[in-house]
């Protein structure tokens, strides 16, 4: 339906039997291929690039209207407030977060940070190594578990300043119920993050109004991960968050005012994007959010939905395969995680590129505990995959759909991932 919209999705490569096929593009979580209008957009801007916030020629002035519109179309897009919100310009959303880790010192000192089992390392790391952190469960099944959040708001009584959870799941796909979440979070005095690089490219988004109990304090998200490269994170925040204190980074474009002995520091966001701005990389953001709106984030949604289903009705039957799922599509982003009993789920990425011409990507996918609760794999067994590198490192096979796949892609990806799983020894015996 959209695929012409994207660069390269007629890209073919060489299996290894000598055949050329159609590649077969399964890794959009990782990274989505650019829009063409992105790049479009980039050449007829190119022409007229230069300094951000410095220059008094015309293109500067150009170039600061381009990147200050920027912002608004981020607000826009999530449903921001612009007398209440900044947007600050990143290079991902783990710079995103780790900036607001250290941001919220002081706020946050002497708190508890509540995280979860499920997340990425970017949203584990932070807080993990700054502040008293606790560890939301998940289910057997790989589902937050919003009992166990709050029996733990409710321990800490009233020490928790921040809930920092994924809005879906890199690796099963999951979608948290992040507003249901917030009014839980408010509800003991904690503010909410919302990891949004899985979700913000495959559903719509709504930070809520300020004074709703459901409303969503902070928001960090990337662009190469919704069709524009280029180098551009953003975190979505309270402009009261940067009003004290100073950025990790700090240099030119971050002052009001500068001596040996003094320092006035420039409002936020200026004061917390230190050098040069990634002018490109916020325009290629601001013209995918432009080509996605006029899209529709519900169809792009509804098409990855059934894409979803369809390739979950596909893989259900196949012998000796594993899915990590609980088939409630209706409640995730189109993200599958597997494995075949008996194969490695290294050998088995290779197989599907070698024999199919199919990207994925396999192992834990920067989320080690979520995929060791998944697997099933104690503390103990993991201590010995860490004393001994030599051990194949366990993990999964994960497939995510962007929105220019197609039923035709799902379908041979399922009809070879049925072949490998029907004659596992002979592949076995290959690798």
């Amino acid at each position: 339906m959209f695929r012409h919209m994207v660069a390269g999705w007629d890209s073919s490569t060489r299996l290894k039997n000598g055949s050329e096929v159609h590649y077969i593009n399964f890794d959009n979580a990782a990274t989505t291929p650019p829009f063409k209008s992105v790049l479009n957009e980039i050449m007829e801007f190119a022409p007229n690039y230069s300094s951000v916030h410095r220059g008094a020629g015309y293109k500067s002035i150009i170039s600061s209207e381009y990147y200050e519109r920027g912002r608004d179309i981020v607000l826009d897009f999530i449903g921001g407030n612009k007398d209440y919100h900044t947007v600050i310009f990143l290079k991902n959303t783990t710079e995103a977060i780790n900036k607001l880790s250290y941001r919220l010192k002081d706020e946050l000192q002497d708190k508890i940070v509540l995280s979860s089992y499920m997340e990425h390392h970017s949203n584990l790391l932070p807080w993990k190594y700054r502040y008293n952190t606790d560890y939301v469960k998940v289910q057997s099944c790989g589902r937050l578990s919003l009992e166990d959040l709050e029996q733990k708001l409710q321990y800490y009584r009233g020490r928790v300043g921040l809930v920092a959870v994924s809005g879906a799941s890199n690796v099963t796909g999951y979608t948290n119920p992040i507003h249901k979440i917030a009014k839980i979070a408010h509800k003991y005095g904690a503010k909410i993050l919302v990891d949004g690089a899985q979700l913000i490219p495959h559903s719509p988004f709504d930070m809520k109004a300020i004074g709703s109990e459901e409303h969503i304090d902070y928001l960090a998200f990337s662009s190469h991960k919704m069709y524009a490269p280029f180098g551009i994170g953003v975190l979505v925040a309270p402009k009261s968050t940067f009003e004290k204190g100073y950025s990790e980074h700090i240099g030119g474009g971050t002052i009001k005012y500068v001596s040996i002995k003094d320092t006035i520091w420039a409002d936020p966001p200026e004061k917390e994007e230190a050098g040069t701005p990634n002018l490109m990389g916020v325009i290629a953001l601001s013209e995918s959010i432009n080509t996605l709106q006029s899209l529709g984030m519900k169809r792009i949604e509804e098409h990855e939905r059934n894409l979803t289903v369809y390739a979950l009705n596909l893989m259900r039957d196949i012998p000796n395969l594993v899915i990590y799922d609980d088939f409630d599509t209706d409640n995730k982003v189109s993200i599958i995680s597997f494995n075949i009993e008996g194969l490695h789920h290294q050998h088995l990425a290779q197989i599907l590129n070698d024999e199919g011409g199919i990207g994925v990507r396999n192992g834990c996918f920067c989320a080690q505990p979520y995929v060791q609760k998944l697997l099933n794999i104690s503390d103990e067994s993991m201590e010995k995959y860490r004393s001994d590198e030599c051990l194949p490192q366990p993990g999964l096979v994960r497939i995510s759909f962007g929105l220019y796949n197609n039923y035709d892609e799902v379908y041979l990806f399922a009809r070879l991932l049925d072949q490998i799983g029907r004659n596992v020894e002979h592949y076995r015996n290959k690798c």
